[in-house]
């Protein structure tokens, strides 16, 4: 199997790296905004969830083939492992508030948030580190 190009490798680190910091700077845009916006907005909260949801799916595309491109790695093992947490924890709170009512879990959203920011850091070092090594 060939190896990642110079240039498939810096788009997959680009794209972690600006997931990364996405999720970040939505995390700190919500909680900045916070006196501003309404206390419960169960729409709201649903499509930030939808929209997180379908991101950080086609972001396990993207570690699947990632890891099916390049040598076994516990860098690439543990983005998958962080992005699924993260949208079960992020995702499915939000989830659970706006459909069920379920507030009791509301101190994981933010722990769901971090896990989609580790999970994209884990991506980006996981193809860094994998160079020029060849792939599987």
């Amino acid at each position: 199997m060939p190896r990642l190009t110079i240039h498939a490798r810096l788009f997959l680190i680009l794209g972690a790296l600006g997931m990364a910091v996405a999720v970040a700077l939505g995390a700190a845009g919500m909680h900045a905004l916070k006196s501003h916006l309404a206390a419960s907005d169960p729409a709201g909260w649903f499509q930030a969830a939808l929209l997180y949801h379908q991101l950080h799916a086609l972001g396990l595309v993207g570690v699947g083939l990632a890891a099916a491109r390049l040598p076994q790695s516990r860098w690439l093992i543990a983005s998958g492992w962080l992005l699924l947490a993260g949208i079960a924890l992020f995702s499915g709170n939000l989830y659970l508030r706006t459909l069920a009512g379920f507030h009791v879990l509301h101190a994981v959203t933010p722990l769901g948030g971090a896990a989609f920011i580790l999970g994209w850091l884990c991506l980006a070092v996981g193809v860094w580190r994998a160079g020029d090594r060849p792939g599987p």
